[in-house]
Order: structure tokens, then sequence, then C-alpha cells
């Protein structure tokens, strides 16, 4: 599928020069090429990529079915208004982003099979693509065998770096140490309950939560931990535990439908989340929509944005968002996380002047995009991303207030000492 869009939406082609350009004050101003300036196919395409004279081709590929779709589908929407406000800024080299979207279904072999299809078979000159640990760890090969690139969007456990992938999410340093920090400074927490999906994602990142509360934060402990495969819909017996321990903290790393029933639960079991500290990092507001705000409202978020964020990049792109997708749509971190990847892109591609791979992965370092929603970021020589740490609270109304904020950019370090 390309340029495709929601049923009663007018055609993207006829909606791009209203939308994008109104999108963000940054964008408005980049630079349109003139038909001279568009330099020859021959010249930045030397590998046989999708690329002609007047388009490029790029992949989506999240779960838009299964139990990771109330997750992901924010990832596509934000993906594909990222593509319409290039394309009404000139495009990429001069030319027009089509895409192609394939379904990874919630399944890591599927990932897989249409990660090698968007390169193989349709050529992309990027993907932008995954949110599972388990899905990028799927395709990473496939990228990797056949020189593709991929945007990765989702915050995640870090211990990876690759010449194929921008993280444009957060890794470990940047989020699970340093909500751990804000909570025991903040809360004078002590005493931990980790709770996680059954998957390399929150396993992975529980031991290195684990590793930092019990060897870095003076006299903390973690009482319980515990796993659920995805899709699970019963935590009444761990509720029951953790209502027994009474931890400081109930650190939660449920991810997917899962977070519905699970949060639904707590409620019902009378655990007053304005009194009991629970600090999640895989609930953006994405899953709030899902989850309802009454019944997580009090929760604390450690991760890098908030729909509320009060910024001029913000206050235009949540505008442009919603024209798009909704008034009652929502974003989530994800979700601007994967808005950055076809910008980063699109810089990327200009700054090399060539669509080339190889060429892409050689001058990602040091590019910027100061339109980005959350304020502004950096490409790291280790592919991942400069970006400021949040912590947000759950209102009734579905959204996160924010309550703290580094001052400065953290620097992203994917491999800490220590926590290997």
């Amino acid at each position: 599928m390309s340029d495709e869009t929601k049923p009663g939406l007018k055609s993207p082609l006829r909606r791009t020069l209203l939308m994008g350009m109104a999108a963000l004050p940054a964008i408005a101003m980049l630079p349109r090429p003139s038909f001279a300036d568009v330099p020859a196919t021959s010249a930045v395409n030397t590998t046989g990529l999708a690329v002609t004279d007047s388009e490029v081709t790029v992949g989506i590929l999240h779960s838009v079915t299964g139990t990771m779709a109330i997750s992901e589908t924010g990832s596509v929407e934000a993906e594909k208004l990222a593509i319409e406000q290039i394309n009404a800024a000139g495009g990429v080299l001069g030319r027009k982003i089509k895409f192609i979207q394939e379904d990874g279904a919630s399944d890591w072999p599927t990932f897989a099979e249409k990660a090698k299809k968007l390169l193989v078979n349709d050529k992309c000159a990027a993907v932008m693509g995954c949110w599972t640990s388990a899905s990028r760890k799927a395709v990473l090969p496939v990228f990797e065998q056949y020189n593709g690139m991929l945007y990765y969007p989702t915050f995640y456990e870090g211990l990876e770096q690759s010449k194929n992938v921008i993280y444009t999410g957060q890794e470990a340093t940047q989020q699970i140490i340093a909500g751990l920090d804000w909570v025991n400074k903040t809360k004078g927490a002590k005493s931990f309950y980790l709770l996680g999906s059954d998957y390399i994602w929150p396993r992975t990142s529980n031991k290195i939560a684990r590793k930092h509360i019990e060897n870095h934060l003076q006299g903390c402990k973690v009482v319980g931990e515990e796993y659920f495969p995805l899709g699970s819909t019963q935590f009444n017996s761990v509720i029951n535990k953790i209502k027994l321990t009474k931890p400081d903290v109930i650190y939660a790393i449920i991810v997917g439908g899962s977070n519905v029933a699970f949060y639904k639960q707590l409620k019902a079991a009378g655990i007053d989340l304005s009194k009991q500290t629970l600090l999640t990092i895989s609930v953006t507001e994405d899953e709030i929509d899902g989850i309802g705000g009454e019944n997580i409202a009090g929760a604390y978020a450690c991760m890098k944005y908030f729909q509320s964020l009060d910024n001029a990049n913000n206050k235009a792109f949540v505008p442009a968002f919603k024209k798009m997708w909704g008034e009652k749509t929502v974003i989530g971190d994800v979700t601007q996380a994967a808005y950055l990847g076809p910008w980063l892109w699109k810089l990327t591609v200009e700054k090399a002047g060539s669509f080339d791979i190889d060429k892409v992965a050689a001058a990602s370092p040091g590019v910027e995009f100061k339109g980005a929603p959350e304020g502004y970021v950096r490409i790291h020589e280790n592919h991942h991303l400069w970006s400021k740490t949040r912590v947000g609270r759950a209102k009734a109304d579905g959204q996160y207030e924010l309550i703290y904020e580094t001052a400065d950019l953290v620097e992203p370090d994917p491999f800490p000492k220590g926590y290997q």
C-alpha cells in the first residue's frame, strides 16, 4: 500500500500543501528545491534502490493487528504525517516520498519476513518500523545482511549498536536509570516490585533496573519480580502479592493490550495510584487511550515526550496530527519518536547528497532536527539520539503532566559500564 490514509479523509496529495506547510515553524522555512536543483538519479542512487527522477520509496513496518496494535498504530500515523509534510516541503533531494506499508502482526517471524520483502523485493531506501525489541532483534540480521536502513522509534534496553539502525527512542541510561534515580531522590523510594511482559525488552530492562537498585541506590532492594506473556489479562495474583509486600514503588514494564487489564485490575483491587507510587517506562499516552485515564491517574512515567509539552514545535505538531487523524487521537512518546524517523532520514540523505545506505549511515552522526516536537534532537556517533529525560504524571484526562525534565540533553550510552 502506498499513500494510504483513513477512509473519509481527502487524498494526501490534495491535503499535503495545506497541512504540511503549517505543521512546524522550522519546517516551513526549509528551502524548497527548484527543478534545476534536483540531482540526477544516477548520481544519488548507485546501488539499485527504488529511486526515480521524481520518487523515492520507503517502507513502514509496524503491527496494525494483534496485541501490539494498541501501541504501534500511532507510529504508523506519525510516520505518514511526517512523509506528507516532507513532500509538501519539496521532498527529499527533490523527490516525493512514496511508502509501502507492511503489517508485522505482533509476530516476530512475520516482521523478519516483511523486512526482507521491503528490502529485497521493494528495494526501499529506508524503513521506519518495529516497536518491541523482539521485533527489532528479528529484523536486525535482515537489515545487516541486505544493507538496509531502519529507523527504530521505541525506547529500549540498549546494549546494541548497528550501522544499519538509527534509534530514535531512548536507551537505558536515558530512561531506566534516570527514572530510578528520580523516584529514589524525590520519593525516598527504597523497595521496588518489578513487573514486565515476558520478552527481551522487559527482562533486560529489569535486569538493568535490578543492578541499579541493588548496586547504585543506597539501602534499596527489589522485593518482587514477575513476567507475563504478551496479551495476558489476568493480574489479580500479582496484585495480591503487591498488596502484601507493600513496595515503595511498583515498577511496571507491561506492554501492549495487557496494560488495559492490568491498570483496571489495580484500581478494582483498591490500589490508589495517588498514594501508591507506580513508575512505568512503557505506558505512553497511546496506551492510556485504551486504558482509560481514570484507571491510571496518579501513575508516573519516565520518557522523553509527552503530548502536553509546552514548546513551539509541539504546539504546531499536535494540531497537525489531530487534523490528520482526528481530534480524539492522542500522541505518546513512541509516536513522537516515530515522527522523527522520516525527518532525520531526509536531513541525512541531503547531508550525504545520496540515498545510498553506506553514505547515509556515514553521514548520520551530527544530524540535528530543530523542528522535533520534543524540542531538539541530534544523532550521536553511536546512532542514538541526544535528548532530554522527562517524568510526567498521568491525569484523568489521559495526558501526562510534565513534572520534571533534565536541564540539558542527555548523551546516549547504549553500553553503560557495569550493566551488561
